[in-house]
């Protein structure tokens, strides 16, 4: 059974602490005081509970929604060191700068559907009945130079599988960042009890095409003129790993 399930709360203040807390991304408990009609010592009791229940952790001075994704980890590749490791809200200006430069130079549609969303709710963890998603991030000197980005549909007959994106700034590729990145999101996928990822780039990327076919992925099918690139018809090529 996949290891994320759907919260199950005991009352009507913890699920529209955690809701809101979903919604808004990292929140002070002041904020919520605010904008929930809970009073005070309710509200603070029911978020020691929700933290009890694992639910809700603390980012800082902030709650956020607890889903684990590890410690981080730092490498040093040809002189150069970078970290990887999960996601802060913080990171989200910097996701969404990458995100954009890298979509925008492969024409990474997808990558570009992620971060308009991303850009949207200004939210980087997403734990709903809709779906559920993840960031993990690459930084040198704390600047974000990569993501990898896992995303999964909360149905049923879907919900082995997650989609990923991912990818790594130009001047910093070729130093591991993009496989280092690319290994943590699996990991957690399989620890998490998911058996498939998969993700749909232009045929016309073949060094991304490459890269996958490099970590063991296999095309799983191409839809011709799938895209329309500068009045273009490009193929839409799915690639796909099983994690057992």
């Amino acid at each position: 059974m996949q290891a994320i399930e759907q919260p199950r709360f005991e009352t009507r203040d913890h699920r529209e602490i955690y809701e809101y807390v979903e919604r808004n991304g990292a929140v002070a408990p002041e904020e919520l005081e605010t904008a929930l009609s809970i009073e005070p010592n309710r509200l603070r009791e029911a978020i020691d509970r929700l933290k009890d229940d694992e639910y809700l952790e603390a980012e800082g001075s902030l709650l956020r929604i607890a889903i684990d994704t590890g410690a981080e980890a730092t490498h040093t590749v040809d002189d150069l060191t970078f970290t990887i490791r999960p996601a802060k809200q913080s990171d989200l200006k910097g996701i969404v700068a990458v995100m954009r430069e890298v979509a925008e130079e492969n024409d990474y549609l997808v990558a570009e559907t992620v971060v308009d969303l991303l850009d949207h709710e200004e939210v980087v963890f997403r734990h709903s009945d809709i779906e559920s998603r993840i960031f993990f991030v690459a930084t040198v000197d704390d600047e974000v130079v990569g993501w990898a980005h896992l995303d999964s549909p909360n149905y049923e007959k879907l919900s082995h599988t997650a989609e990923l994106t991912m990818g790594v700034l130009e001047a910093y590729r070729g130093h591991g960042i993009g496989s280092q990145l690319m290994e943590r999101g699996l990991k957690w996928a399989a620890e998490n009890g998911f058996e498939k990822v998969y993700q749909s780039i232009p045929a016309t990327n073949q060094d991304a095409v490459h890269f996958l076919e490099d970590h063991r992925w296999e095309t799983e099918a191409i839809r011709q003129a799938h895209y329309k690139i500068d009045d273009q018809y490009v193929a839409e090529q799915m690639m796909g790993i099983m994690l057992n």
